[in-house]
């Protein structure tokens, strides 16, 4: 067994009403103050009530920075830190979809009084230093696996995506609780579900950092989601096929932290950077062509994953490979999502851009199995274009 190296975060609570235990985490520490960081649609929902109770019942002071928005711009996260550092927290509690713990995360950096780094720091890999302000995440949506991951991404300039990836975004504690995704419209379910897929397709392939404590999670993460992810779509209210699917996302964000994501979302980026397409739609967007692309290099392991999903799978390796690939081009077929560009009003003359700015994403090409050009990049998109 090759070398490698496992991190993940310290505390994962999971289970139908495990928000309860957060009484339990915030009566563990003398805080005095916490900072609520969501969005707006949590506000309005409700969501977030089960959490005030809380707060409310252990007599906990605490603010709310709710102006989070879906891949959220540089100029937000300055606003949060600044309303942070005005607060005079000492605790950070994310509560919402990626966008919403991603901002938690920088947050609980910058805002720590003794933390000299400014938010151009952080960007790239292992440049975000301690200290941090202790950090909780709760997630409502099975899909980005936020909640476990050291990853935090921003859109820089107008369009563009970039990671700030560190250990010490490992939030403290993460909970996991599927009452808060019981309402989650259909199509939201959907793309959240075929995001967490992608992050454990992806993990298993991963070129640089793949490894058997990544593989083994990835494949368990991507046998939940197969199975529960059809299960939901039917039927919202199947709570405990919702638990499936956050506890297989999470499974899924612990396999990409270690073993990272590759070309899948490189393409990805550009989609939501120019068109604001949410990341999950965009990852089932451009997903069967990109497998189709990486074949030649990954199709054993597409075989394997195609033989763990279904035992009774036969036959050669490329033919176990393109059975794969069709079985997740079901998933995406029965999604309810919008899968070609065109009909999204996206221009054909906007190809060559988005083939460019995908290739501005090193940090995740160089995981894939397969070398990718610009040329392969904008062919990909072409594919799925009309």
């Amino acid at each position: 067994m090759q070398h490698f190296q496992f991190q993940t975060v310290g505390n994962i609570i999971s289970g139908l009403g495990s928000i309860s235990e957060l009484k339990t985490v915030l009566t563990e520490k003398n805080y005095k103050r916490l900072l609520l960081v969501t969005d707006a649609g949590i506000l309005q929902q409700q969501l977030h009530q089960p959490i005030l109770e809380i707060l409310k019942q252990l007599q906990l002071d605490y603010a709310i920075y709710s102006n989070v928005q879906a891949d959220p711009a540089e100029q937000i996260v300055l606003e949060a830190v600044d309303f942070a550092k005005q607060q005079n927290i000492d605790v950070v509690l994310g509560f919402g979809g990626g966008s919403a713990m991603d901002v938690a995360k920088i947050i609980a950096v910058l805002s720590h009084p003794a933390q000299t780094q400014q938010l151009s720091d952080l960007y790239g890999v292992g440049n975000a230093k301690a200290p941090r302000l202790p950090l909780i995440l709760v997630s409502t949506t099975a899909g980005t696996g936020s909640e476990v991951t050291p990853i935090s991404i921003v859109t820089t300039g107008a369009t563009s995506k970039t990671g700030i990836v560190s250990p010490i975004l490992y939030a403290d504690v993460a909970i996991l609780d599927a009452n808060f995704t019981r309402h989650l419209p259909a199509q939201i379910t959907a793309a959240t579900g075929i995001d967490a897929m992608v992050h454990a397709i992806e993990a298993y392939t991963s070129k640089i950092k793949k490894n058997a404590y990544s593989d083994f999670l990835a494949k368990h993460a991507l046998r939940l989601l197969d199975q529960n992810l059809k299960l939901v779509l039917e039927d919202g209210s199947n709570m405990q096929a919702r638990q499936n699917m956050l506890f297989g996302s999470m499974l899924a964000g612990q396999a990409f932290a270690n073993a990272p994501v590759a070309a899948v979302h490189a393409l990805a980026y550009p989609l939501g950077g120019h068109f604001h397409i949410s990341h999950g739609h965009s990852n089932a967007l451009v997903l069967t062509e990109v497998l189709k692309f990486n074949a030649p290099a990954a199709k054993q392991y597409y075989a394997e994953l195609m033989c763990w999903l279904d035992p009774r799978s036969k036959g050669c390796t490329d033919g176990l490979c393109d059975l794969f690939i069709d079985h997740l081009q079901n998933h995406l077929d029965q999604s309810g999502l919008v899968l070609k560009l065109n009909a999204l009003g996206i221009a054909e003359n906007m190809l060559p851009q988005l083939a460019e700015d995908a290739m501005l994403q090193s940090r995740l090409l160089q995981n894939n199995p397969r070398a990718m050009q610009m040329q392969d990049a904008l062919q990909i998109y072409q594919a799925i274009y009309a």
